[in-house]
């Protein structure tokens, strides 16, 4: 079963590495978002089965796109990984309570991306 998942990074080198990791090493379809308000028009309008998405963006950072997907009942329902490069324990304690399918650190591997996503989302 082919995968579909959305990108969320204001880093475009960074959301090009990922894209290619799922597409060429997970058989994944990747859709790219460089912001906030971007990702939550295409969570709205397209079919997704998950959504990685930056902690710190400019604008609609990572957290308020969370909550706008979250209160919005079309999109509520698309699991969340939040990628970040926070991985201090007040952070880890901060991202505990939200309703979030886990946390993938930056910087990752590539080739162990599709894998250490498909463990967070039990697929």
């Amino acid at each position: 079963m082919t995968r579909r998942i959305l990108i969320v990074d204001d880093e475009v080198d960074i959301c090009e590495i990922v894209q290619a990791a799922l597409e060429e090493v997970a058989g994944w379809q990747a859709v790219i978002a460089t912001s906030g308000t971007e990702g939550l028009q295409i969570a709205q309008t397209q079919v997704l089965d998950a959504i990685l998405l930056d902690v710190s963006m400019p604008g609609m950072d990572g957290l308020q796109m969370l909550e706008a997907l979250k209160g919005n009942p079309s999109t509520q329902h698309i699991p969340v990984i939040l990628l970040t490069s926070k991985v201090l324990a007040r952070d880890r304690s901060r991202f505990a309570p939200l309703a979030i399918a886990g946390v993938l650190t930056k910087p990752f591997s590539p080739l162990d991306l599709g894998q250490e996503i498909a463990q967070r989302l039990n697929w």
